[in-house]
């Protein structure tokens, strides 16, 4: 009976220390989700940028919310996105409804992500987007606030601002172009892959470059996973191109940029191939992914702020890469919640968006500034242009990436002039340079 009796007490003590811990815990910890494309390397930066955000908050005793410090938990969520949206949206229903998180950041294509941020808004909680550019997702905050308030873009910014980037990329390699080969008019090819993040910006390149005094030729839509592209490159190159305006999320990129390497096809690539952002991009594509340049964010070689250096340096010490866009998890746990849940003093998204949507603070890659509409409603989008994000663009140079964009002294109207430290001139293919002039 004795034994019994011990039995029963210990089990007693358990019982009532694992009770009063799990409260505990809970109470002590802000759960943050990371969902993403987790088998892919866009989703793998989601996690990495959040690991290191979490290691840095938690390193320093977690973040201190009113009279206590609450260390941050991460929940990974593969969102399989790339295949599935219905797998996507079930991952996000198993952020709020199982793993009951505080707060989510990532997602990465914009046909996701729409679905993904409306679970979100449903259970009324702040979701930074760190990876879909499509207007959309911003504009539904000012059409319906009370709804779409707990939404903000983390990174990039939205697809009208990356084609204006691109069309002033475009700029400044035609005119290298124009007074190195002696080119009248810059003759562009645009190829896209098939998702929808890309459909403003062919309408937008469309109508825009002509009016930089240069002629599209053609518009090509290869599928976004497509591994032969030989048909949409001999399109371009009989269209007698002498520029490309890539726009590629996906694996794409990889055998567009071999395979124009191998054809030797007589035309620059410019734009947005977000393999080309990647280390392992070079041998990828056996090297004929030289001279190919895209809109990016981080170089190693390039510093945007003081913060920059610092946070590349510890990425690839961690990880052995350079962090693409997507580990910008990072500035939005490090630089956007963690500060503005301190100066809410709660956890509660309510509090805390009113916080963040009013806050201009340095990540990174530049300055963070959430803009608003003409008529004043918020659109929890991010501000372009020097002095806040302007991005990069990075050309592949003898095996390396390395940033050429914005040059030394660059303006936009009647901005301060932006010189980020390590930028490098652009060059043109050798055998670009050798077609035209021969």
């Amino acid at each position: 009976m004795k034994k019994i009796t011990f039995g029963l007490s210990v089990l007693f003590i358990i019982f009532c220390a694992a009770t009063i811990s799990i409260p505990a815990w809970g109470a002590d910890v802000i759960k943050i989700g990371v969902i993403g494309p987790m088998n892919f390397l866009q989703g793998k930066g989601h996690w990495n940028g959040a690991l290191m955000a979490q290691e840095e908050i938690n390193a320093k005793g977690g973040i201190q919310v009113g009279d206590k410090k609450m260390k941050i938990k991460l929940v990974k969520a593969d969102s399989n996105e790339f295949m599935n949206v219905t797998d996507a949206t079930n991952a996000m229903e198993r952020l709020m409804t199982q793993d009951k998180v505080d707060f989510v950041v990532g997602g990465f294509r914009s046909e996701a992500v729409l679905a993904m941020q409306d679970i979100a808004m449903d259970y009324k909680k702040v979701f930074i987007g760190c990876g879909a550019a499509h207007p959309e997702l911003c504009t539904r905050v000012a059409k319906d606030y009370d709804r779409y308030k707990y939404f903000f873009r983390g990174t990039p910014f939205h697809s009208g601002n990356l084609v204006k980037t691109c069309f002033i990329q475009m700029a400044t390699v035609g005119a290298i172009l124009k007074k190195e080969l002696g080119l009248p008019k810059i003759k562009v090819a645009i190829v896209a892959e098939k998702a929808m993040w890309a459909d403003p910006m062919i309408k937008a390149a469309e109508g825009f470059i002509p009016k930089m005094g240069m002629e599209v030729v053609g518009v090509w839509r290869p599928s976004a996973t497509a591994t032969d592209v030989t048909a949409e490159l001999s399109a371009t190159q009989r269209s007698g191109a002498q520029m490309i305006f890539t726009i590629f999320s996906s694996s794409v990129g990889i055998p567009f940029a071999r395979q124009a390497g191998e054809l030797k096809v007589p035309a620059v690539q410019v734009g947005i191939n977000v393999e080309a952002q990647k280390d392992g991009f070079y041998e990828a594509t056996q090297g004929y992914g030289n001279y190919v340049e895209t809109l990016n964010t981080y170089c190693r070689s390039v510093e945007f702020n003081e913060l920059t250096k610092p946070f590349i340096d510890t990425y690839v010490a961690k990880y052995g890469e350079t962090p693409t866009y997507t580990a910008d998890t990072y500035a939005a746990i490090v630089y956007g919640l963690a500060p503005s849940i301190e100066k809410a003093g709660t956890i509660d998204s309510d509090k805390v968006l009113s916080v963040l949507e009013d806050s201009v603070y340095k990540t990174p890659s530049g300055v963070v500034k959430y803009t608003k509409t003409k008529d004043g409603k918020h659109l929890h989008d991010l501000t372009w242009g020097p002095g806040y994000t302007t991005s990069l663009g990075a050309q592949w140079q003898d095996g390396k990436l390395m940033g050429t964009w914005p040059t030394p002294h660059w303006k936009y109207k009647d901005s301060p002039e932006v010189n980020y430290k390590g930028i490098v001139p652009y060059k043109i293919p050798p055998w670009v340079i050798d077609y035209y002039k021969k």
